[in-house]
């Protein structure tokens, strides 16, 4: 029996680097959301022990490099499989844009073997397994709105921000975190405000969200693709009061309350900028 399982994009709402860790990762708090941009995971079980990947995208590759092949070897091995599982990926999340592409693939495929294999663990359970697999795999796990604080492996749910359409505006470069991250000085970037973010998703204030969402790698990936730069200050232009970069770039996220003003933004980068998207938050709960 075939398995499906969706694998939305996040966005960052804030990304904020508060030192490096003696590990040699970074010490990072950030806030990201699910949005409406969605790959398609299709699960096959085999009766062979082996593990199959197949993408649509010449840019993802087919073998044990995907991050979706190592959750699959990941969980066999956590809950000594001994089946097999061809994976297809349908990729429409653009690729090396911060957006989590690879990272939600590989959580889909953690919650999609979790079912096919009757196995029933906790998302929790699998989030902690995904950790070692990529940073924001663990959010991809849960796919909803979260505080992700380390380096990104410890979750902390929270309520659905207030609702808005997302305009997505990608360069055709992709970004390097790890050169990012090589190339940035912690005394020399600004830090979001970590809790008023928190303070305007709980009340749901779209005001108060979007006068302080913020990333603290800007200034680097800017400095490094000026491209980047300046699509953040074509969507200012263009009348979007909540503008910032998501993960290390080169995707720039505008949040607008109306359709008809994201319809806009939207045409008005198109002749400007290769990939343009309008989508919805993905995170509908009431609380």
């Amino acid at each position: 029996m075939i398995h499906f399982e969706r694998a939305p994009a996040k966005i960052n709402l804030s990304l904020d680097v508060l030192g490096k860790r003696d590990d040699g990762f970074h010490e990072v708090e950030m806030i990201m959301t699910a949005i409406d941009l969605v790959d398609r995971i299709e699960l096959y079980p085999l009766a062979e022990n082996r593990i199959e990947i197949s993408a649509d995208n010449q840019y993802v590759p087919n073998n044990e490099r995907n991050l979706a092949y190592k959750a699959a070897l990941a969980f066999k091995s956590c809950y000594q499989i001994n089946k097999g599982v061809r994976i297809k990926i349908e990729k429409n999340i653009p690729v090396s844009a911060g957006l989590g592409g690879g990272s939600s693939d590989a959580a889909a495929v953690l919650r999609g073997l979790n079912r096919m294999w009757s196995i029933n663990a906790p998302l929790s359970e699998l989030a902690n397994l995904g950790k070692d697999i990529g940073s924001d795999v663990p959010f991809c796990v849960y796919s909803t709105t979260a505080l992700a604080t380390g380096h990104g492996e410890c979750i902390y749910e929270l309520p659905s921000p207030p609702p808005c359409y997302v305009v997505l505006a990608k360069p055709n470069i992709g970004v390097s975190t790890r050169g990012v991250f090589q190339k940035l000085c912690i005394d020399e970037i600004s830090h979001p405000n970590t809790n008023e973010i928190i303070q305007a998703i709980e009340t749901k204030d779209f005001v108060k969200l979007v006068l302080n969402i913020g990333n603290a790698l800007e200034s680097v990936t800017f400095r490094l693709h000026p491209e980047v730069k300046q699509i953040k200050e074509k969507m200012i232009q263009a009348g979007v009061n909540g503008v910032l970069m998501s993960g290390s770039g080169p995707t720039i996220v505008g949040l607008v309350e109306h359709f008809s003003k994201a319809r806009r933004v939207y045409n008005g980068l198109r002749g400007f900028c290769e990939e343009v998207y309008v989508v919805r938050l993905l995170d509908q709960r009431k609380s």
